[in-house]
C-alpha cells in the first residue's frame, strides 16, 4: 500500500491518494484532507481510516507489464528529460512550501532590520543625552 499526500491546485485542497497492488491489479482511492494535514492527522488516517477506505474500493485496474523491448539510448535520454520537465504531484506542494518560506524570510529580514534601526536610534539618543549632561557639567 502506498499513500501520497499532495496539494491539488485545481480545488486548492490537500489530497491523499492510497494505492494498493494486488497481483496484476491496482486499487486506488482518494481522501481529501482539506487544510494542510499535520503529521498526527496523517498518522491517524493511516492507522484508522485507510483500511476501511480501501475496502470500499471495488474497481480494480489491470496493470499487466508491457512487453519490454530495447530502447535507443538517445530516445531513453529524451524521455527521461521530458519526464523531468513535467511537474509531478508533489512539486505543487513543494512550490507552495518554498513560496511560504521565502515570504517568511522576507518578513523576518524586515523585522530584524527595523529592530536594528530602533536599537541604533536608541543608542544615538542615549549618546546625545550623555553629551548634554557633560556639557552642563554633571
Amino acid at each position: 500500500m502506498k499513500l501520497t499526500v499532495f496539494f491539488d491546485a485545481d480545488c486548492s485542497l490537500w489530497v491523499g491518494v492510497v494505492e494498493e497492488h494486488e497481483s496484476d491489479k491496482l486499487k486506488a482511492r482518494r481522501h481529501i484532507f482539506g487544510a494542510e494535514p499535520k503529521d498526527a492527522e496523517v498518522l491517524f488516517f493511516v492507522n484508522h481510516a485507510m483500511l476501511p477506505l480501501m475496502e470500499q474500493a471495488t474497481q480494480l485496474v489491470d496493470t499487466k507489464p508491457m512487453a519490454e523491448r530495447r530502447l535507443n539510448p538517445k530516445r531513453m535520454a529524451r524521455e527521461a528529460n521530458r519526464e523531468l520537465q513535467q511537474r509531478g504531484i508533489s512539486t505543487f506542494a513543494q512550490e507552495a512550501i518554498k513560496l511560504e518560506l521565502l515570504q517568511r524570510k522576507k518578513e523576518r529580514k524586515t523585522a530584524s532590520r527595523e529592530r536594528k534601526e530602533e536599537q541604533l536610534a536608541y543608542k544615538r539618543e542615549i549618546a546625545r543625552q550623555k553629551a548634554k549632561q557633560k556639557h552642563r557639567g554633571k
